[in-house]
């Protein structure tokens, strides 16, 4: 396939004549084209494509094609019978009434095109241009960030499952790749054990037995990776993805002692984020979030949330389902100053800032980050009757930190914690600690003084700062302004189907999010438009009732 950009042509007359006596009012595509254009050139994919070959069709009728599909939450099949069938559409596109569209591979062709070429953000970014052309969006306003869980396109399976279809793909890997190599080394029962998918239902009840199926399965895929590794059989046999894979599960799933497979027990295997859960798709990964755990990744989505202007989704991130949301705010300031789209205040939950973040984001980039710090876990805090942190004087120049009865320090200690943080542990003396008659307040201790450990100057002050405003009536009725990007969330997941990825892989997953992010601000752009007011947070009738 080759590209040859040409001139977007207008909307054909016959097309909008009609279009207009379909739709009187107007739709959401039609109004997308009027208020916006086309969004995308054909210049802007020339990269994905060669100089010769076949030409290809207009990549930024695909692109736009693309945005429509997620909007409605259309599949490839459906999203090309749209083209060809639907007025509204072809008005958007610029088509003419007879127009026979494309197959719908084309659609998925096109995803890989984009995936391989790095131009996913493309599709969101070059209508964030439009609105910022129109007025629509502007930087240095108020800005929300919050994340959901993404389940991943692969069945839940079980230890036994996982090991049992890790073996079943690599040995159809292998069949494909090297059909001759594989039919010397294959053994007559493997063809029953995995000539077919490993469902949990066909696999013998009982603990025993089903341990003595895991360590069958393990010494046969120990066998193919002997095969595989043995210096007789082709390289190139180890580079295939399965096979690597193949190896790293052996690795976490089975132990090899004195030529013998083992199943690792529970308490011996790796930690489940380090794990592969799937044969099929390596970068789902294990998360869990209070009370939900999910196989998967993590979406994190940002949107404007200004008054006086439609609500514009501005960034999306996807990461491995693990991925602490403090690892996201960093990347996420420096995409939204490389789009000039920075805001002036930001709205986040506890989970994207520490105190570090707090200093660095507002000195690198002037934006005010919104977000309750987490409290002090301490059981004075807790209790409320003793003498947490805040209770203690610190004395940064002389490094003495004096108790609410007046006793001193009489050792500041620097070091860093398990997590690499820097902090300062000050101890008390232990005489003075023993006569205090506050001890009880102070320290649970029988023999011990009171131990003191806290973050660096700016740091602490950063936190105890952050604390104190956080309990006022005034920060309370700010920081409920992030509660709006909730709704975000679930329209996301209501129209584009956001917690389930469509498509195998981080890549395509991110691709799929910046699409449902694109097709988002269309269908916002068409309530905006319409004066449509927003929705409000639903009550039950019974707290109706009883405010009033």
């Amino acid at each position: 396939m080759s590209l040859r950009p040409a001139e977007i042509a207008p909307v054909p007359a016959t097309t909008a004549q009609v279009a207009v006596a379909a739709f009187p009012p107007g739709c959401a595509a039609m109004r997308m084209r009027d208020e916006l254009g086309a969004i995308y050139d054909d210049q802007m994919f020339a990269s994905l494509f060669p100089a010769r070959g076949q030409p290809a069709y207009s990549p930024w009728r695909l692109a736009l094609v693309t945005v429509l599909q997620f909007a409605e939450g259309l599949p490839d099949r459906q999203a090309a019978d749209a083209v060809r069938g639907r007025i509204d559409w072809k008005y958007a596109l610029s088509l003419e009434l007879t127009d026979p569209g494309f197959d719908f591979s084309v659609l998925c062709e096109f995803r890989a095109r984009l995936i391989a070429g790095g131009l996913e953000q493309s599709l969101l970014e070059a209508m964030l241009t439009r609105y910022r052309e129109r007025g629509l969006l502007k930087a240095r306003g108020r800005q929300r960030t919050d994340s959901t869980h993404v389940l991943a396109a692969v069945r839940k399976l079980n230890r036994l499952e996982n090991v049992g279809e890790m073996l079943r793909a690599a040995l159809n890997s292998l069949a494909a790749a090297a059909p001759d190599w594989l039919a010397q080394h294959a053994e007559h029962g493997w063809i029953d054990r995995y000539g077919r998918r490993v469902e949990d239902y066909r696999l013998p009840k009982g603990e025993v037995a089903r341990r003595e199926l895991a360590e069958s399965i393990g010494a046969d895929g120990h066998r193919l990776l002997a095969a595989v590794y043995d210096p007789a059989a082709p390289m190139w046999l180890r580079d295939l993805p399965a096979v690597q894979t193949l190896r790293r599960t052996w690795g976490q799933q089975f132990s090899l002692q004195e030529d013998r497979v083992s199943w690792r027990d529970r308490a011996d295997l790796p930690p489940a984020r380090t794990r592969i859960h799937s044969p099929y798709d390596t970068d789902a990964s294990f998360g869990d979030k209070r009370t939900t755990t999910w196989i998967g990744y993590k979406a994190h989505v940002t949107e404007t949330c200004d008054a006086d202007a439609p609500h514009v989704i501005t960034h999306v991130v996807t990461t491995p389902a693990p991925v602490p949301d403090t690892a996201v705010t960093a990347p996420l300031h420096a995409a939204l100053a490389g789009k000039s789209l920075l805001p002036r205040t930001h709205f986040i939950d506890a989970g994207y800032v520490d105190a570090d973040l707090l200093l660095d984001i507002g000195a690198e980039h002037d934006v005010e980050l919104i977000s309750p710090i987490r409290p002090d876990a301490s059981w004075q805090a807790k209790a409320g009757q003793g003498y947490d942190i805040s209770a203690f004087r610190i004395d940064w120049d002389a490094q003495v930190v004096t108790c609410p009865q007046g006793h001193k320090s009489i050792n500041w200690l620097p070091g860093v914690d398990d997590w690499g943080t820097k902090r300062v542990q000050a101890v008390f003396a232990d005489r003075v600690c023993r006569a205090c008659p506050s001890r009880s307040l102070c320290t649970r201790a029988k023999v011990a003084s009171r131990r003191l450990t806290f973050r660096l100057e700016e740091q602490h002050e950063a936190i105890q700062r952050a604390r104190r405003h956080q309990q006022t009536p005034q920060w309370r009725a700010l920081y409920g302004v992030r509660a709006g990007i909730e709704g975000c969330l679930s329209q996301a997941l209501r129209l584009c189907g956001l917690r389930r990825s469509r498509y195998v892989g981080l890549a395509k997953a991110h691709l799929q999010h910046v699409a449902s992010a694109a097709a988002l601000n269309v269908v916002r752009l068409n309530a905006w438009l319409q004066g449509r007011p927003r929705a409000t947070t639903r009550r039950s009738r019974l707290v109706r009732l009883m405010a009033a």
